[in-house]
């Protein structure tokens, strides 16, 4: 997967880098134009607790929704800018997620964890369009394949949900937020940089709108949007109720006795890949169409 990102990355880079000074000579004022847009999407995430501590693996019964707007700019016929505001939900849940049978990953059954976070996400990318337009929105062809890259900021806040077995000081059903907990013992950062890219299609619907479906993965540089990613810490280190139960307290064997598999130092998580997160959805988008001035003779 780092492979697809980086040579997804490279090839929109060069494919800008050809095409803007060829195209900008063609493409004059009159015909860039702006849009608005909103996004519907399905959000997943690769991490820790997912059926496989590994990006190809996502449970789709873990999938939220995402809703975003945009505003995006046309530069020349093949590329554009496009600045995005977006809300979703990623989530994960051990019991439903992890196989007891599995020998390499039965450390995530024991885990037990769960947890959602609600990411904002603020993102500009550059668009680079497959089929250009070399002339003005209303005669730009019926069907668009594109390829996307950029940076995005985006702020979290991990939450785990309280399970039947919390201690009575802890309110079950609930979800309390872990970041402040430090359940391996570490600070982290809820909200960073992310590198989002993919692709997807634009279709034509009339002179001011278009639909399309796109993907989009997210690189983030963190490994605990889940709120996991190395080894348990003693457990006398963690100073709260709440804080031993999400750190290695909350797991129960299938016997219903607590296992041995908290030592300190034993694995919690997998830190050798940070975690992604990706949406899959619709687009549409309404192009606001440019004011043309006419010259004025004396």
């Amino acid at each position: 997967m780092k492979q697809i990102f980086t040579y997804t990355l490279a090839l929109v880079l060069a494919l800008s880098l050809v095409a803007s000074e060829a195209s900008a000579q063609q493409f004059s004022k009159r015909k860039q134009y702006n849009s608005v847009g909103v996004t519907l999407s399905a959000m997943n995430y690769f991490g820790d607790v997912t059926p496989k501590p590994s990006i190809p693996s996502l449970r789709f019964g873990a999938t939220r929704p995402n809703l975003g707007v945009t505003f995006t700019h046309r530069f020349t016929p093949r590329i554009s800018a496009r600045a995005g505001l977006s809300y979703g939900r990623i989530t994960g849940d051990d019991s439903k997620a992890a196989d007891p049978n599995d020998p390499d990953g039965k450390y995530r059954y024991n885990r037990n964890m769960s947890f959602r976070n609600d990411i904002a996400e603020l993102s500009v990318v550059g668009i680079f369009d497959l089929i250009p337009n070399r002339n003005t929105y209303v005669k730009r062809p019926d069907l668009v394949p594109y390829v996307f890259g950029g940076v995005a900021g985006y702020a979290g806040n991990p939450k785990g949900l309280v399970g039947s077995n919390a201690p009575s000081s802890l309110s079950q059903g609930s979800y309390v937020p872990l970041q402040p907990l430090k359940t391996e013992g570490v600070a982290y950062n809820k909200s960073g940089i992310a590198i989002p890219f993919g692709g997807g299609v634009r279709y034509k619907v009339n002179k001011s709108f278009d639909v399309g479906l796109e993907i989009g993965f997210r690189k983030t540089f963190n490994d605990y949007l889940d709120d996991v990613s190395t080894v348990y810490v003693d457990q006398a280190s963690l100073g709260s109720d709440a804080a031993k139960y999400f750190g290695g307290g909350n797991a129960l064997s299938s016997t219903g006795q607590f296992a041995n598999f908290n030592a300190p130092g034993s694995q919690r998580g997998k830190s050798d890949e940070d975690d992604w997160y990706v949406t899959t959805g619709l687009t549409v988008n309404y192009i606001l169409a440019p004011r043309v001035k006419s010259p004025k003779f004396r």
